[in-house]
């Protein structure tokens, strides 16, 4: 049985330390709000994830926590899911689309921290 188990748990911190060690010059294209593509791979998203996970850290915020994220379907919202989820936090995704009123309702019901 243990030749056939895993060497290390599957993490979603696993997923994007694999992309940038084996795929780490592979590009990752992303349409901005704007319209604009900007062009970057797996180790700038990485990177930019630990920057975010260990900024959110440096916040206090601990695992299990909700972080909401009001976003675009983007590279940079890649990012903040990798560091969020990668760090054990949930990441509450909301739609940029929603009304005010909306997003204030869903952010206090969720009792988001950040």
């Amino acid at each position: 049985m243990l030749g056939k188990m895993m060497y290390q748990p599957l993490l979603i911190s696993g997923l994007i330390e694999h992309a940038a060690r084996y795929h780490g010059d592979t590009a990752v294209l992303s349409k901005e709000v704007d319209g604009q593509m900007t062009h970057t791979n797996w180790r700038t998203v990485s990177d930019n994830s630990k920057r975010l996970a260990n900024a959110l850290a440096a916040l206090g915020l601990k695992s299990s926590e909700r972080i909401a994220t009001l976003a675009w379907n983007n590279r940079r919202h890649l990012e903040a899911w990798y560091a969020i989820s990668g760090s054990g936090m949930v990441c509450h995704t909301i739609n940029p689309r929603l009304f005010p009123e909306q997003l204030s309702y869903i952010i206090n019901d969720a009792d988001d921290r950040v």
